[in-house]
Protein backbone atom coordinates (compact mmCIF):
# COMPACT_ATOMS: atom_id res chain seq x y z
CA UNK A 1 0.00 0.00 0.00
CA UNK A 2 0.95 3.55 -1.30
CA UNK A 3 0.73 5.12 2.34
CA UNK A 4 -0.79 4.87 5.45
CA UNK A 5 -3.86 6.08 5.31
CA UNK A 6 -6.89 5.68 3.30
CA UNK A 7 -7.89 8.22 1.01
CA UNK A 8 -11.40 8.78 0.51
CA UNK A 9 -13.74 9.59 -2.50
CA UNK A 10 -15.37 12.21 -0.81
CA UNK A 11 -15.69 14.13 2.11
CA UNK A 12 -18.56 16.33 2.72
CA UNK A 13 -17.59 19.55 3.81
CA UNK A 14 -20.73 21.22 5.81
CA UNK A 15 -20.34 24.23 8.00
CA UNK A 16 -19.87 23.44 11.65
CA UNK A 17 -22.70 24.14 14.21
CA UNK A 18 -20.15 27.30 15.64
CA UNK A 19 -20.93 28.76 12.20
CA UNK A 20 -25.14 28.41 12.21
CA UNK A 21 -25.59 28.60 16.14
CA UNK A 22 -26.34 32.03 15.86
CA UNK A 23 -29.23 31.77 12.94
CA UNK A 24 -30.47 28.63 14.57
CA UNK A 25 -30.67 30.82 17.85
CA UNK A 26 -32.59 33.41 15.27
CA UNK A 27 -35.11 30.44 14.10
CA UNK A 28 -35.76 29.48 17.87
CA UNK A 29 -36.85 32.83 18.75
CA UNK A 30 -39.11 33.61 15.55
CA UNK A 31 -40.82 30.44 15.75
CA UNK A 32 -40.40 30.10 11.50
CA UNK A 33 -39.61 27.09 10.13
CA UNK A 34 -40.32 26.74 6.77
CA UNK A 35 -42.94 28.36 4.02
CA UNK A 36 -40.25 31.11 2.88
CA UNK A 37 -39.24 32.12 5.54
CA UNK A 38 -36.94 35.65 6.47
CA UNK A 39 -33.26 33.11 5.91
CA UNK A 40 -34.68 31.15 2.77
CA UNK A 41 -35.62 34.69 1.27
CA UNK A 42 -31.89 35.98 2.56
CA UNK A 43 -30.14 33.02 1.00
CA UNK A 44 -31.96 33.32 -2.42
CA UNK A 45 -31.45 37.10 -2.13
CA UNK A 46 -27.66 36.40 -1.98
CA UNK A 47 -27.79 33.90 -4.50
CA UNK A 48 -29.07 36.14 -6.89
CA UNK A 49 -27.48 39.34 -6.10
CA UNK A 50 -23.83 37.41 -5.88
CA UNK A 51 -23.99 34.70 -8.48
CA UNK A 52 -25.89 36.02 -11.06
CA UNK A 53 -25.45 39.98 -9.95
CA UNK A 54 -28.80 40.80 -10.07
CA UNK A 55 -30.08 39.65 -13.35
CA UNK A 56 -32.61 36.67 -13.17
CA UNK A 57 -34.61 35.45 -10.06
CA UNK A 58 -33.76 32.35 -7.62
CA UNK A 59 -36.15 29.83 -5.92
CA UNK A 60 -34.88 27.31 -3.23
CA UNK A 61 -35.97 23.64 -3.23
CA UNK A 62 -35.54 21.19 -0.69
CA UNK A 63 -33.60 19.01 -3.17
CA UNK A 64 -32.74 19.40 -7.35
CA UNK A 65 -34.32 16.57 -7.98
CA UNK A 66 -37.60 18.22 -6.82
CA UNK A 67 -36.18 21.11 -8.53
CA UNK A 68 -36.05 19.33 -11.84
CA UNK A 69 -39.58 18.15 -11.36
CA UNK A 70 -41.33 21.47 -10.98
CA UNK A 71 -38.84 22.97 -13.65
CA UNK A 72 -40.65 20.53 -16.48
CA UNK A 73 -43.62 20.20 -14.76
CA UNK A 74 -43.68 24.08 -15.31
CA UNK A 75 -42.36 24.80 -18.76
CA UNK A 76 -43.08 21.16 -20.59
CA UNK A 77 -45.28 21.19 -23.37
CA UNK A 78 -48.99 20.09 -22.74
CA UNK A 79 -49.81 17.21 -24.97
CA UNK A 80 -46.43 15.96 -25.61
CA UNK A 81 -44.79 12.62 -25.01
CA UNK A 82 -40.66 12.63 -24.50
CA UNK A 83 -37.85 14.46 -22.37
CA UNK A 84 -34.93 14.24 -24.68
CA UNK A 85 -31.92 13.98 -22.67
CA UNK A 86 -28.23 12.43 -22.40
CA UNK A 87 -28.26 8.93 -21.11
CA UNK A 88 -24.72 9.86 -19.55
CA UNK A 89 -26.27 11.15 -16.36
CA UNK A 90 -27.51 10.83 -12.57
CA UNK A 91 -31.05 8.94 -12.62
CA UNK A 92 -32.59 12.04 -11.18
CA UNK A 93 -32.96 13.57 -14.65
CA UNK A 94 -34.90 10.73 -16.16
CA UNK A 95 -37.05 10.33 -12.80
CA UNK A 96 -37.89 13.30 -12.53
CA UNK A 97 -39.47 13.66 -16.58
CA UNK A 98 -41.06 10.09 -15.50
CA UNK A 99 -42.38 11.63 -12.26
CA UNK A 100 -43.91 14.95 -15.03
CA UNK A 101 -45.64 11.67 -16.68
CA UNK A 102 -43.21 11.87 -19.46
CA UNK A 103 -40.73 9.39 -21.38
CA UNK A 104 -37.32 10.16 -21.08
CA UNK A 105 -35.51 9.43 -24.90
CA UNK A 106 -32.23 9.28 -24.63
CA UNK A 107 -29.36 10.66 -27.07
CA UNK A 108 -25.93 10.14 -26.85
CA UNK A 109 -22.62 12.37 -25.71
CA UNK A 110 -20.15 13.99 -27.74
CA UNK A 111 -15.72 13.51 -26.91
CA UNK A 112 -14.18 16.18 -24.61
CA UNK A 113 -16.67 17.29 -22.34
CA UNK A 114 -19.21 14.59 -22.55
CA UNK A 115 -22.13 16.71 -22.38
CA UNK A 116 -25.26 16.52 -25.18
CA UNK A 117 -24.04 15.90 -28.69
CA UNK A 118 -26.24 18.71 -30.25
CA UNK A 119 -26.02 17.21 -33.52
CA UNK A 120 -28.12 14.25 -31.75
CA UNK A 121 -30.45 16.11 -30.56
CA UNK A 122 -31.10 18.32 -33.97
CA UNK A 123 -31.80 15.33 -35.57
CA UNK A 124 -33.99 13.92 -33.05
CA UNK A 125 -36.17 17.42 -32.51
CA UNK A 126 -37.00 16.86 -36.76
CA UNK A 127 -37.94 13.51 -36.78
CA UNK A 128 -40.41 14.08 -33.32
CA UNK A 129 -41.17 16.98 -33.97
CA UNK A 130 -44.56 18.46 -31.94
CA UNK A 131 -43.85 15.30 -29.93
CA UNK A 132 -40.79 16.95 -27.55
CA UNK A 133 -42.10 18.03 -24.25
CA UNK A 134 -39.20 19.39 -23.15
CA UNK A 135 -35.00 19.20 -23.49
CA UNK A 136 -32.99 18.65 -20.33
CA UNK A 137 -29.33 19.18 -21.41
CA UNK A 138 -26.55 18.25 -18.14
CA UNK A 139 -23.40 20.15 -17.36
CA UNK A 140 -21.41 16.90 -17.21
CA UNK A 141 -20.04 17.17 -14.00
CA UNK A 142 -20.02 21.08 -13.69
CA UNK A 143 -18.55 21.71 -17.39
CA UNK A 144 -19.65 24.87 -18.57
CA UNK A 145 -21.26 24.16 -21.50
CA UNK A 146 -22.85 26.38 -24.10
CA UNK A 147 -25.83 27.53 -23.74
CA UNK A 148 -26.41 29.76 -26.55
CA UNK A 149 -28.04 26.65 -28.71
CA UNK A 150 -30.49 25.73 -25.76
CA UNK A 151 -31.57 29.25 -25.19
CA UNK A 152 -32.56 29.71 -28.66
CA UNK A 153 -34.39 26.00 -28.58
CA UNK A 154 -36.39 27.65 -25.69
CA UNK A 155 -37.07 30.86 -27.26
CA UNK A 156 -38.36 29.03 -30.23
CA UNK A 157 -41.02 27.28 -28.46
CA UNK A 158 -38.84 24.04 -27.11
CA UNK A 159 -38.89 24.05 -23.80
CA UNK A 160 -35.64 23.11 -22.09
CA UNK A 161 -34.88 22.79 -18.27
CA UNK A 162 -30.65 22.81 -17.51
CA UNK A 163 -30.19 20.38 -15.42
CA UNK A 164 -26.76 22.26 -13.50
CA UNK A 165 -26.83 20.13 -10.28
CA UNK A 166 -22.92 20.36 -9.83
CA UNK A 167 -22.61 23.75 -10.99
CA UNK A 168 -23.42 26.10 -8.32
CA UNK A 169 -20.14 28.08 -8.00
CA UNK A 170 -18.99 27.92 -11.22
CA UNK A 171 -18.05 30.64 -13.11
CA UNK A 172 -16.73 31.80 -16.81
CA UNK A 173 -14.76 34.99 -17.59
CA UNK A 174 -16.49 36.34 -14.30
CA UNK A 175 -19.86 35.05 -15.37
CA UNK A 176 -22.00 32.12 -13.23
CA UNK A 177 -23.04 29.37 -15.34
CA UNK A 178 -26.46 29.62 -16.48
CA UNK A 179 -26.91 33.75 -16.04
CA UNK A 180 -29.52 35.02 -18.02
CA UNK A 181 -31.01 31.84 -19.65
CA UNK A 182 -34.86 31.96 -20.59
CA UNK A 183 -35.56 28.92 -18.92
CA UNK A 184 -35.01 27.17 -15.24
CA UNK A 185 -31.69 26.48 -14.52
CA UNK A 186 -31.30 23.67 -11.87
CA UNK A 187 -28.89 23.63 -8.97
CA UNK A 188 -28.20 20.76 -6.19
CA UNK A 189 -26.73 21.88 -2.95
CA UNK A 190 -25.99 18.46 -1.97
CA UNK A 191 -23.47 17.49 0.45
CA UNK A 192 -21.50 16.53 -1.76
CA UNK A 193 -21.19 19.55 -3.75
CA UNK A 194 -18.91 22.94 -3.20
CA UNK A 195 -21.94 24.71 -1.87
CA UNK A 196 -24.12 22.08 -0.17
CA UNK A 197 -26.06 22.17 3.09
CA UNK A 198 -26.67 18.63 3.12
CA UNK A 199 -30.21 18.34 1.39
CA UNK A 200 -31.40 21.24 -1.06
CA UNK A 201 -31.25 22.95 -4.32
CA UNK A 202 -32.28 26.23 -6.22
CA UNK A 203 -33.60 27.12 -9.53
CA UNK A 204 -32.69 29.83 -11.41
CA UNK A 205 -34.23 31.92 -14.80
CA UNK A 206 -34.24 35.11 -16.14
CA UNK A 207 -37.70 34.76 -16.32
CA UNK A 208 -39.56 36.00 -13.24
CA UNK A 209 -42.97 34.20 -14.26
CA UNK A 210 -41.31 30.90 -14.55
CA UNK A 211 -40.07 30.94 -11.26
CA UNK A 212 -43.19 32.13 -9.46
CA UNK A 213 -44.51 29.62 -11.23
CA UNK A 214 -42.09 27.17 -10.00
CA UNK A 215 -42.16 28.87 -6.59
CA UNK A 216 -45.85 28.06 -6.60
CA UNK A 217 -45.88 24.68 -7.40
CA UNK A 218 -43.61 23.93 -4.64
CA UNK A 219 -46.02 25.13 -2.09
CA UNK A 220 -48.82 22.93 -2.80
CA UNK A 221 -49.98 25.20 -6.25
CA UNK A 222 -51.17 27.79 -3.93
CA UNK A 223 -52.32 31.04 -5.28
CA UNK A 224 -51.98 34.73 -2.78
CA UNK A 225 -54.99 33.50 -0.70
CA UNK A 226 -53.57 29.85 0.06
CA UNK A 227 -56.05 28.37 -2.59
CA UNK A 228 -54.42 25.48 -4.77
CA UNK A 229 -54.43 27.00 -8.10
CA UNK A 230 -52.72 24.33 -9.54
CA UNK A 231 -50.46 20.68 -9.29
CA UNK A 232 -48.40 21.23 -6.71
CA UNK A 233 -46.25 19.54 -3.97
CA UNK A 234 -44.25 20.53 -1.04
CA UNK A 235 -40.75 21.26 -2.13
CA UNK A 236 -40.21 23.81 0.35
CA UNK A 237 -36.33 24.50 2.00
CA UNK A 238 -36.74 24.73 5.87
CA UNK A 239 -35.12 27.90 7.74
CA UNK A 240 -32.55 25.25 9.03
CA UNK A 241 -31.11 24.62 5.47
CA UNK A 242 -31.01 28.09 4.81
CA UNK A 243 -29.02 28.66 7.97
CA UNK A 244 -26.52 26.21 6.49
CA UNK A 245 -26.84 27.51 3.16
CA UNK A 246 -26.06 31.38 4.66
CA UNK A 247 -22.73 29.89 6.07
CA UNK A 248 -21.85 27.96 3.21
CA UNK A 249 -21.97 30.65 0.94
CA UNK A 250 -19.69 33.14 3.25
CA UNK A 251 -17.31 29.84 2.79
CA UNK A 252 -18.05 29.15 -0.98
CA UNK A 253 -14.93 31.42 -2.35
CA UNK A 254 -12.28 29.44 -0.12
CA UNK A 255 -13.85 26.06 -1.62
CA UNK A 256 -13.91 26.70 -4.96
CA UNK A 257 -10.53 27.80 -5.11
CA UNK A 258 -9.48 24.73 -3.39
CA UNK A 259 -10.84 22.50 -5.57
CA UNK A 260 -9.59 24.22 -8.99
CA UNK A 261 -5.91 24.03 -7.04
CA UNK A 262 -6.41 20.77 -6.72
CA UNK A 263 -8.11 20.32 -10.19
CA UNK A 264 -4.98 22.05 -11.22
CA UNK A 265 -2.66 20.06 -9.26
CA UNK A 266 -4.13 16.99 -10.64
CA UNK A 267 -3.67 17.88 -14.60
CA UNK A 268 0.00 18.76 -13.48
CA UNK A 269 0.34 15.42 -12.22
CA UNK A 270 -0.97 13.42 -15.17
CA UNK A 271 0.84 15.93 -17.85
CA UNK A 272 4.30 15.75 -15.80
CA UNK A 273 4.37 12.14 -14.90
CA UNK A 274 3.38 10.09 -18.81
CA UNK A 275 0.12 9.11 -17.65
CA UNK A 276 -1.42 10.91 -20.38
CA UNK A 277 0.74 9.00 -23.03
CA UNK A 278 -0.21 5.86 -21.36
CA UNK A 279 -3.89 6.79 -22.19
CA UNK A 280 -5.42 8.33 -19.41
CA UNK A 281 -8.28 11.23 -20.92
CA UNK A 282 -9.35 13.78 -18.65
CA UNK A 283 -12.76 15.27 -19.23
CA UNK A 284 -12.25 18.91 -20.88
CA UNK A 285 -13.71 21.77 -18.68
CA UNK A 286 -14.78 24.94 -19.97
CA UNK A 287 -15.46 27.91 -17.63
CA UNK A 288 -13.80 27.93 -14.03
CA UNK A 289 -15.38 25.00 -12.52
CA UNK A 290 -14.99 23.66 -8.99
CA UNK A 291 -14.95 19.69 -9.70
CA UNK A 292 -16.90 17.91 -7.32
CA UNK A 293 -14.93 15.18 -8.00
CA UNK A 294 -12.02 14.40 -11.05
CA UNK A 295 -13.46 12.33 -13.82
CA UNK A 296 -10.92 10.31 -15.78
CA UNK A 297 -11.17 7.68 -18.43
CA UNK A 298 -8.75 4.51 -18.14
CA UNK A 299 -6.30 3.33 -20.70
CA UNK A 300 -7.52 0.94 -23.51
CA UNK A 301 -4.84 -1.52 -21.94
CA UNK A 302 -6.44 -1.11 -18.70
CA UNK A 303 -9.87 -2.78 -17.50
CA UNK A 304 -11.35 -0.56 -14.95
CA UNK A 305 -11.85 -3.21 -12.44
CA UNK A 306 -8.20 -3.42 -12.54
CA UNK A 307 -7.40 0.05 -12.11
CA UNK A 308 -10.17 0.13 -8.72
CA UNK A 309 -9.02 -2.85 -7.94
CA UNK A 310 -5.81 -1.95 -7.90
CA UNK A 311 -6.31 1.97 -6.24
CA UNK A 312 -8.17 0.31 -3.47
CA UNK A 313 -4.81 -2.00 -2.10
CA UNK A 314 -3.41 1.61 -2.38
CA UNK A 315 -5.72 2.69 -0.17
CA UNK A 316 -7.57 5.30 -2.56
CA UNK A 317 -11.48 5.05 -3.04
CA UNK A 318 -12.80 5.64 -6.47
CA UNK A 319 -16.50 5.33 -8.11
CA UNK A 320 -17.87 5.12 -11.83
CA UNK A 321 -19.68 7.92 -12.68
CA UNK A 322 -21.80 6.99 -14.61
CA UNK A 323 -21.63 3.25 -15.26
CA UNK A 324 -23.73 2.24 -15.74
CA UNK A 325 -25.74 5.05 -18.04
CA UNK A 326 -29.38 5.58 -17.03
CA UNK A 327 -30.18 3.67 -20.44
CA UNK A 328 -28.69 -0.09 -18.76
CA UNK A 329 -30.50 0.79 -15.64
CA UNK A 330 -33.87 -1.22 -15.01
CA UNK A 331 -35.77 1.82 -13.96
CA UNK A 332 -35.73 3.02 -17.31
CA UNK A 333 -36.46 0.03 -19.46
CA UNK A 334 -39.23 1.46 -21.04
CA UNK A 335 -37.55 4.78 -22.20
CA UNK A 336 -36.72 5.47 -25.92
CA UNK A 337 -33.27 5.11 -26.89
CA UNK A 338 -31.32 6.72 -29.77
CA UNK A 339 -27.63 5.34 -31.21
CA UNK A 340 -25.32 5.84 -27.77
CA UNK A 341 -22.04 4.02 -29.05
CA UNK A 342 -20.20 7.28 -27.62
CA UNK A 343 -21.91 6.82 -24.18
CA UNK A 344 -21.34 3.16 -23.80
CA UNK A 345 -17.48 3.46 -25.11
CA UNK A 346 -16.96 6.46 -22.24
CA UNK A 347 -18.98 5.14 -19.31
CA UNK A 348 -17.00 1.48 -19.59
CA UNK A 349 -13.99 3.59 -18.70
CA UNK A 350 -15.04 6.23 -16.68
CA UNK A 351 -13.71 6.77 -13.37
CA UNK A 352 -14.08 9.04 -10.50
CA UNK A 353 -11.06 10.07 -8.43
CA UNK A 354 -11.14 11.59 -5.26
CA UNK A 355 -10.89 15.51 -4.96
CA UNK A 356 -13.06 17.48 -2.06
CA UNK A 357 -12.19 20.19 -0.26
CA UNK A 358 -9.29 19.82 2.84
CA UNK A 359 -7.77 17.35 0.32
CA UNK A 360 -4.07 17.91 0.15
CA UNK A 361 -1.65 18.40 -2.70
CA UNK A 362 0.55 15.33 -1.29
CA UNK A 363 -2.71 13.55 -1.51
CA UNK A 364 -3.27 14.10 -5.17
CA UNK A 365 0.25 13.12 -5.54
CA UNK A 366 -0.14 10.08 -3.96
CA UNK A 367 -3.17 9.17 -6.33
CA UNK A 368 -0.98 10.11 -9.04
CA UNK A 369 2.07 7.82 -8.31
CA UNK A 370 -0.55 4.87 -7.59
CA UNK A 371 -1.72 4.98 -10.97
CA UNK A 372 2.10 5.47 -12.25
CA UNK A 373 2.86 2.31 -10.35
CA UNK A 374 -0.12 0.93 -12.21
CA UNK A 375 1.55 1.56 -15.02
CA UNK A 376 4.71 -0.58 -14.43
CA UNK A 377 3.06 -3.50 -14.07
CA UNK A 378 2.55 -6.14 -16.56
CA UNK A 379 -1.06 -5.55 -18.36
CA UNK A 380 -3.47 -7.85 -19.48
CA UNK A 381 -4.43 -7.57 -23.30
CA UNK A 382 -6.57 -4.86 -24.11
CA UNK A 383 -10.05 -4.92 -24.19
CA UNK A 384 -12.16 -4.12 -26.73
CA UNK A 385 -13.45 -0.06 -26.85
CA UNK A 386 -14.12 2.57 -28.86
CA UNK A 387 -12.12 5.63 -28.65
CA UNK A 388 -13.50 9.13 -27.88
CA UNK A 389 -12.44 10.61 -31.09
Amino acid sequence: MLGNKTIPFLVPDIPALSAVQSRFEAIDRSKIYSNFGPLVKELEGIIASSLFSGAGHVVTVANATLGLILAMKVVKREGARYALMPSFTFPATPLAAMWCGLTPLFLDIRPGDWALDESELRTALRQLRGDVAVVVPYATFGTGIDLSFYAELHCSGVPVVVDAAPSAGSFSAGTHFGKDFPAPVVYSLHATKPFGVGEGGFVYSADRKVIEAIRAASNFGFDRNRISAGVGLNAKLSEYAAAVGLAAFEALPSKTSERRRLYDRYVAEFSASGLLQEGWVLQEYTGDTAPQFLSVLCPLARSRREVTSWLRRCGIETRSYFSPPCHLQPAFASARCESLSMTEAISSRILSLPLWTGMTEADVARVAEALRSLGRCPSPSAPVSATTG
